[in-house]
């Protein structure tokens, strides 16, 4: 296909794009392209000259020119900094001048024949924060560009920008210019966050999300009707499939996610919104994409990740169909991948994953992504290392390039130099000897040298969390977050749903306890079925007990269906976020009615009932002798109450490495908790993060806490610190560092010193 330019008409700027475009789409080289390009803008912008220069090694070299000789091309170049295109590509900035022979910085090259013009418009060709080279504009007559002139030309430098880079990789003959390299080259860290544990090596494969529609209105929309019929209904079948057929070998709790994902598919509201959108006169394609942008900007209203973690599958859901459409074939596993391979996307949904051959598939790095979501998910639940939010990282790496994925630091090493890899090769080394040591201590009792025993226990929200309590060897759950079944779901969650739920939470814990943490809704929280309440401050305004004690009708509801599930058993229940005493004694009345409910209709009652509060306020803390007059156990709940402690919101970036959890004043409070509670003899646990690092974990050991709940992460390296730790030693050489008049703001280093003289593993 030939593109040739020819006479504009109407609107220059519409044209210009629109020739562009059918450009973009056209089967030739680079080079062809690149010339025809030049042209289109010189007869869009009724200018004399339209240049490109491109980066060749530390020059800028003209690449095509409509106006300058043409002998010049590939023999022109210049150095970064010479000239008024060196100047551009130097600083990044464009260059608009009347009179550019007159500017200090004009480098005459007699080969171009360039000294007859004298307006100058020059822009850089940015992409992902990399300078490509410098589009150049210019006239024989004196005068500036306006600045509609210069926006359509940076547009422009902007698409050229990915014209350039995507046929350079698209490889082949006809893709690259002799002595140019627009990828990158050089070793790069990219940032992100570790989501799902794991050290992969390999190599890049970038996966390509189905290409948007062209065509927006449909031609025959009684023809299209019928496609969205056929789509909707293969789509059906090839989810229907999965969930029968590739997901066997996963673990129950992991076919859950497929069996939600398949209701979404089947959601009548979603299929509904496609149809009309088709009558509209839309074409299927333009549906799907127009559902797409209404269920994202509902999503992304809501500041919970979890929430906004079903998103993606609501995208992976729309990319199916986009795929159906386009007459690809969706068998799972089908997606060829090189050996070794290390997936870059934007995002990708669960389904996405079990395309691809799992055989050769390492590790996946997401420039978005989201600790809750169900790619997330299935990547643990596989082993597959998985890097997120890892901003910036499809522009700064090509298919083939070497990429080492950190999941447990959060980050990817593309193209590591030598002494990385080496390292890298090492860490993994060190890793595969330290999941044989968790092995074999999975089962030994966590008891320090000096002889107490220490509950290991897990936090827990999802099915697919479960199946890790035999797998690390863990004590049963001390935090079972049930707000997260709420926050998935289409709808209130049923009554039967939410027994079942619960049930098997209980089941799978067999002997060992689990504590359900009543709804944690409310600021950030926000359910996809109920409107949000607008806060200034979520973090500390209407949420979990305080909604429970306004709105007694949805706490009662879960209390009811927590107390049919634990019928025999024994059923451990908190209420979260209590700043007072009172607070948690009209919960505890609430309870009461569904108990007196469940007695009078004959519902078989637990075989034991234990009703906590988790202390995540400094309020409570000081009413900590109180509190255990009430509460048959406390849950220090870390992650808040050292946020609402130190005034410092623990997601913020600005603020939150602001303080250390080992603060003497945050240990002075915790350890005053620990020693309350035991003078009542009521048991105590700390959940959250900081129950799961083991120099964290020894601390809050060495001040009395005997149960810690953490991620399942942390149970081996936590019990391996305990296995070696003197309790008594430690408790002695804190105590006098966390005198009020100390003026320190960490014990880190002194426990870490401590550590290394005992022999704790840290």
């Amino acid at each position: 296909m030939k593109i040739r330019p020819g006479p504009l008409k109407s609107d220059p700027s519409a044209n210009l794009l629109k020739r562009i475009r059918a450009l973009m789409a056209s089967e030739e080289g680079v080079q062809e392209r690149l010339d025809h390009f030049v042209k289109l803008i010189a007869s869009a912008m009724k200018v004399n000259v339209a240049s490109i220069y491109l980066r060749s090694g530390n020059d800028l070299e003209l690449c095509a020119t409509k106006g300058l000789k043409q002998s010049a091309v590939h023999k022109t170049k210049l150095a970064l900094g010479e000239g008024l295109v060196g100047r551009v590509a130097q600083r990044a900035r464009l260059l608009n001048l009347a009179n550019a022979p007159k500017h200090p910085n004009f480098a005459f090259k007699p080969e171009t024949g360039e000294a007859r013009f004298h307006s100058f418009l020059g822009v850089p060709l940015l992409r992902g924060g990399r300078n490509l080279g410098v589009l150049v504009v210019q006239s024989k007559r004196a005068r500036s560009f306006t600045d509609a002139e210069v926006e359509n030309l940076l547009t422009v430098a902007m698409i050229l920008a990915e014209i350039a880079v995507e046929d350079e990789r698209a490889g082949g003959r006809k893709a690259h210019l002799k002595g140019i390299h627009l990828t990158p080259t050089l070793p790069e860290t990219i940032p992100g966050t570790a989501f799902a544990d794991g050290l992969a090596k390999g190599w890049a494969y970038l996966h390509q999300p189905p290409v948007l529609a062209q065509q927006m209105i449909a031609l025959d929309p009684r023809q299209e009707e019928t496609r969205m019929e056929r789509a909707i209904t293969n789509l059906r079948q090839s989810v229907d499939a999965m969930v029968s057929g590739e997901t066997a070998h996963l673990d129950r709790a992991s076919k859950e996610i497929f069996e939600s994902y398949r209701l979404f598919a089947y959601d009548r509201n979603w299929v509904e919104r496609l149809r009309e959108a088709v009558r509209a006169g839309l074409t299927s394609e333009a549906a799907v994409e127009r559902v797409r942008n209404e269920h994202r900007a509902r999503m992304l209203k809501a500041r919970d990740p979890y929430l906004r973690a079903r998103l993606h599958d609501l995208e992976d859901l729309a990319n199916r169909m986009l795929r159906i459409l386009g007459g690809e074939s969706l068998d799972p596993g089908q997606r060829e991948l090189p050996e070794e391979a290390i997936v870059f996307a934007r995002n990708l949904g669960p389904a996405e994953i079990l395309d691809y051959d799992r055989s050769r598939l390492k590790g996946i790095v997401l420039e978005e992504g989201a600790a809750t979501a169900h790619a997330t998910i299935i990547c643990r639940t596989l082993g597959i290392a998985l890097v997120g939010q890892a901003e910036g990282v499809l522009d700064r790496v090509e298919a083939g390039d070497m990429v080492l994925v950190d999941g447990e630091k959060g980050k990817a090493y593309i193209r590591p130099d030598q002494t990385l890899r080496s390292d890298f090769d090492l860490r993994i080394g060190i890793r595969r000897a330290l999941s044989k040591a968790f092995e074999a201590q999975r089962d030994l009792q966590a008891r320090t040298k000096d002889g107490k025993d220490i509950k290991l226990l897990l936090n827990a929200g999802l099915l697919v969390d479960l199946p890790a309590l035999d797998t690390v060897g863990a004590d049963g759950i001390g935090l079972f977050r049930t707000e997260f079944q709420f926050m998935v779901a289409e709808s209130m969650p049923r009554l039967r749903e939410q027994v079942e739920l619960y049930k098997k939470a209980i089941d799978a814990c067999g002997e060992r306890p689990v504590t359900f943490r009543t709804l944690d809704l409310g600021g950030d929280k926000i359910l996809p079925y109920a409107d949000p309440v607008p806060e200034d401050n979520p973090a500390i305004g209407w949420r979990a007990i305080r909604i429970g004690l306004d709105r007694p009708a949805m706490l009662r509801y879960q209390i009811r269906a927590l107390l049919i599930a634990g019928a025999g058993a024994h059923l451990r229940l908190m209420f979260p976020m209590v700043a007072t005493v009172s607070e948690f004694i009209q919960a505890k009345a609430i309870m009461a009615k569904e108990i007196a409910r469940a007695k009078k209709l004959g519902t078989p009652p637990p075989k034991k009932l234990e009703v906590g509060v988790m202390l995540e306020t400094p309020a409570l803390a000081w009413q900590v002798d109180a509190i255990c007059k009430h509460a048959d156990f406390v849950s220090v709940g870390a992650n808040d109450l050292m946020q609402f402690f130190f005034a410092a919101d623990r997601d913020n970036p600005r603020v939150a490495n602001r303080y250390d959890g080992l603060h003497p004043a945050a240990l002075s409070l915790l350890a005053f908790i620990a020693k309350r509670c035991k003078a009542h003899n009521v048991p105590v646990t700390v959940c959250g993060e900081m129950a799961g690092h083991p120099l964290e974990a020894i601390c809050l050991i060495a001040l009395g806490f005997p149960n810690l709940s953490m991620p399942v992460t942390g149970i081996g390296p936590v019990k391996s610190a305990v296995l070696s730790l003197d309790a008594s030693k430690l408790h002695k050489m804190l105590t006098p560092l966390l005198s009020s008049d100390t003026d320190a703001d960490s014990v880190r280093e002194n426990v870490k010193a401590f550590c290394e003289q005992e022999g704790v593993p840290v």
